[in-house]
């Protein structure tokens, strides 16, 4: 049932904190804009959301910031921020405060929020089923409802007897299926002819590329400083085995194409020769059509390891954190696995470099050997059993599911 819009139109809070969040958040305003017409959306994302009718408080990178010592230095901004956004709420009177990931952020705002009558949902579960299950009270003095993206998130919930639905990831929902059931030489064609970048970069070489792999350093700036370089190591490794590979960066906005290419344009020429960097902002989900477009996608960990595998890519994930922050997660985190598609089939699918790991000797060889027929059919099969598991688990929508709880908790008797 949707909320009654005689008292007025219904005002809700949401908040993003990177470019994954602001996608989420996008997909759940057009649900909820479909369902009713007079929302008011008070807030922080970026474009997407924005598209969806936000009017953001400031920018999304303000809170994007990776890791606990990173946190630490822009700590008293944060604090700024969420005074900001609390005094913009209170002015525009919210009824609902739907926070977008970044917990660490959203669930402070969300316990102030909640305890002046607010409805407050968190949209993306704190990694408690990972480490400190204890988060779980703090949660619950917070929200009315966790929306989690993946069913193994949904234990930890009710073993606490806190409302959660797994609602699936909207990627489920919005993935082109029309890029799987094209070859993947039309797929590659067409990439390239509709855009001037590409066109420029393969007018020569298109009948000689052996392999195409796509790169993708993530889409915060200390992922890109810290990850970029050293999959370079790696792609300067593999041109020397095969000088015929070729590398694709789509980047989530020109700024981002910006900080890739400057990294980039340090390196030798063979390199710079083999590698192209594109952003396009005529296509919304061009960074998919480059990742469906390659026969192999090296990503950083993050939401790109689902899109690749709902693309059923094989792939290679690297990572690294600042050693400090990555020595006290290593003794804090249940978990073994960073990639996605590793903790949703519980075993290693796809490869991982992380840390020491991701050297670029480490990374040219585990690239070269997912590119042999064995183990690139293997790696693909375990992809496809994983991808088709989740679309069975993921079964709510995420507006529904708001709307239910709201509902339950608001006629009560």
């Amino acid at each position: 049932m949707v909320p009654e819009s005689n008292a007025g139109p219904l005002v809700i809070g949401i908040v993003a904190g990177e470019v994954s969040g602001d996608s989420l958040g996008a997909d759940f305003m057009q649900q909820m804009n479909n369902l009713r017409d007079d929302i008011v959306w008070v807030g922080v994302g970026g474009a997407k959301m924005q598209a969806q009718g936000l009017q953001s408080i400031f920018a999304l990178e303000r809170l994007a910031v990776m890791g606990l010592v990173e946190v630490m230095a822009q700590l008293p901004d944060l604090l700024k921020a969420r005074r900001e956004l609390l005094a913009a709420f209170q002015d525009a009177a919210i009824d609902w405060f739907i926070g977008i990931d970044a917990p660490d952020f959203n669930l402070r705002v969300a316990k102030k929020l909640k305890s002046k009558g607010v409805f407050c949902v968190q949209y993306v579960s704190p990694s408690i089923w990972a480490w400190r299950e204890s988060r779980i009270h703090n949660i619950k003095a917070a929200t009315d409802l966790v929306l989690c993206l993946f069913p193994f998130e949904l234990p930890v919930y009710e073993r606490h007897n806190h409302p959660a639905v797994c609602v699936g990831h909207p990627l489920l929902r919005t993935i082109d299926q029309g890029l799987l059931a094209t070859p993947i030489n039309q797929r590659r064609s067409e990439l390239v002819w509709h855009n001037d970048g590409l066109q420029q970069f393969f007018i020569d070489r298109f009948d000689e590329v052996s392999q195409l792999i796509c790169v993708m350093p993530g889409s915060r700036r200390g992922e890109i400083t810290a990850i970029l370089p050293l999959m370079l190591d790696g792609i300067q490794k593999l041109i020397l085995l095969d000088p015929k590979l070729c590398f694709i960066i789509p980047t989530v906005d020109q700024n981002h194409q910006y900080i890739v290419q400057d990294v980039i344009d340090k390196r030798s020429e063979q390199l710079r020769a083999a590698i192209v960097v594109v952003y396009d902002d005529s296509q919304p989900t061009f960074s998919q059509q480059a990742m469906a477009a390659a026969d192999v996608v090296m990503l950083a960990s993050g939401t790109a390891t689902l899109e690749a595998m709902l693309l059923e890519r094989p792939m290679v994930v690297i990572y690294q954190l600042n050693q400090l922050t990555y020595q006290i997660a290593k003794r804090l985190v249940k978990v073994p696995y960073v990639a996605l598609p590793n903790i949703l089939a519980d075993t290693a699918i796809v490869p991982e470099l992380i840390q020491e790991q991701a050297s670029g000797d480490n990374i040219c060889r585990t690239v070269m050997r997912l590119l042999q027929p064995r183990a690139y059919a293997e790696q693909m099969s375990d992809l496809l059993t994983t991808k088709q598991l989740l679309q069975q688990q993921s079964n709510h929508e995420p507006a529904n599911s708001v709307i239910e709880q709201w509902y339950k908790q608001n006629h009560q008797q």
